[in-house]
């Protein structure tokens, strides 16, 4: 398991490039698309009724992290991918995470590695059946350990977004490597998948190696669209992050892949997979919302803004069109509900297998701090924030 003094910026996965949070205020702002906007001819840009913080999913994960009927489950996460499995639960899909005890005040002990109580592990999942969640990792209840855990103590693995195939689940995950003693000395090394038996999720039953050879994390987001299931990803040049789109027939990701190369075509070969677009995060979602697709993510054209934005296409491939501003996170910065600098949020996406009210979009951030004792003095901080999208 790694400290958390080295573990605090691998929390920051993909926010590589380093600089001044852009100052936010704490009131939450919305626009639509301009009037008259259209995604393609004849369709028009749908336009954004309402957001609003989802109440449920912010207050059903506020009260498990703050719980303390076990010692070894979740308090705190980043990543925040979700699955619909076929019995109708739910998986929530994480990257780092604390677990262990809240204090009453609302602190968090400091980690095991740093002479405190709580077990720090570079993935996990919550599953949720109705508004009983429980943590799955491995190792044991006393000595808990990554979900997947890493080939040795200098490589770790962050997750993806997954899927079901079959009676499986499917994760996707990046696989990083430490080369050298600074607090910036790691770096992606490649991509693989898991898969999971959806009735025993606690240890996966598999790990294969996904296409890697262009520097490309594919990990941002999949989709089943038609007879594909489309695979998000992101080439990662610090301030600029480009999409690229591949895509596999059927529900497994062991298929045969195809990338797309602009233009409405498709090649076999990685190396022609295409730069979609530049803005957009780390982690982002493309969901079909009535005749159109919905890319929802963080505006990565700010440095670490607090910016969500959304783009519309009439293909799941793009081109993605007509940024519209949805959402100012209020937690961002000095200015921001925290009062703190170095508060930070990151990397938005929706989970369209849950609705919100009324049918709602809900959507995902995540929030942290470039401070690792903010995370110990608040542990609040480290959890995802949900919002509803309201749409005409």
């Amino acid at each position: 398991m790694r400290s958390l003094t080295s573990g605090i910026p691998l929390i920051s996965a993909g926010l590589l490039t380093v600089g001044l949070l852009v100052p936010a205020g704490t009131a939450p702002a919305a626009a639509t698309p301009a009037a008259g906007a259209e995604v393609c001819a004849g369709v028009p840009a749908p336009k954004l009724r309402a957001v609003r913080p989802d109440s449920r999913l912010n207050g059903m994960f506020t009260s498990y992290g703050n719980g303390n009927r076990r010692l070894d489950d979740w308090t705190g996460a980043d990543g925040t991918y979700s699955v619909r499995l076929s019995d109708g639960r739910d998986l929530w899909i994480y990257s780092d995470t604390f677990l262990g005890r809240v204090n009453e005040d609302g602190t968090r002990p400091p980690t095991v590695d740093d002479g405190g109580t709580t077990p720090f592990v570079n993935n996990s999942f919550i599953v949720q059946k109705g508004r009983r969640l429980t943590t799955e990792h491995g190792g044991t209840v006393k000595n808990p350990t990554a979900l997947l855990p890493p080939p040795d103590k200098n490589h770790w693995y962050w997750a993806g977004d997954g899927t079901t195939a079959g009676d499986k689940v499917e994760v996707t995950y990046q696989e990083y490597e430490r080369f050298g003693p600074g607090a910036w000395d790691w770096r992606w090394s490649r991509n693989v998948v898991a898969r999971f038996s959806q009735k025993r999720l606690s240890k996966p039953l598999s790990v294969t190696p996904l296409p890697s050879g262009r520097q490309i994390a594919w990990a941002s987001a999949l989709r089943r669209v038609g007879g594909f299931t489309y695979i998000y990803g992101v080439e990662d040049h610090d301030a600029t992050k480009y999409m690229h789109i591949a895509r596999v027939r059927g529900e497994s990701l062991l298929g045969t892949w195809e990338y797309y190369a602009g233009n409405g075509t498709w090649s076999a070969s990685e190396q022609d997979s295409a730069r979609v677009m530049d803005g957009v995060a780390n982690e982002y979602s493309v969901s079909r919302h009535g005749r159109v697709y919905v890319l929802v993510t963080h505006d990565t054209t700010q440095r670490l803004g607090a910016e969500i934005v959304t783009y519309y296409s009439c293909t799941p491939y793009g081109p993605f069109v007509d940024k519209t501003h949805v959402y100012t996170t209020p937690e961002t910065g000095a200015y921001g509900s925290y009062h703190n600098a170095n508060v930070f949020t990151y990397n938005a996406h929706a989970h369209p297998e849950i609705a919100g009210p009324d049918g709602d979009l809900v959507v995902s951030y995540n929030v942290n701090s470039f401070e690792p004792k903010d995370l110990y003095a608040d542990a609040g901080i480290y959890r995802a924030r949900f919002l509803d999208l309201s749409f005409n």
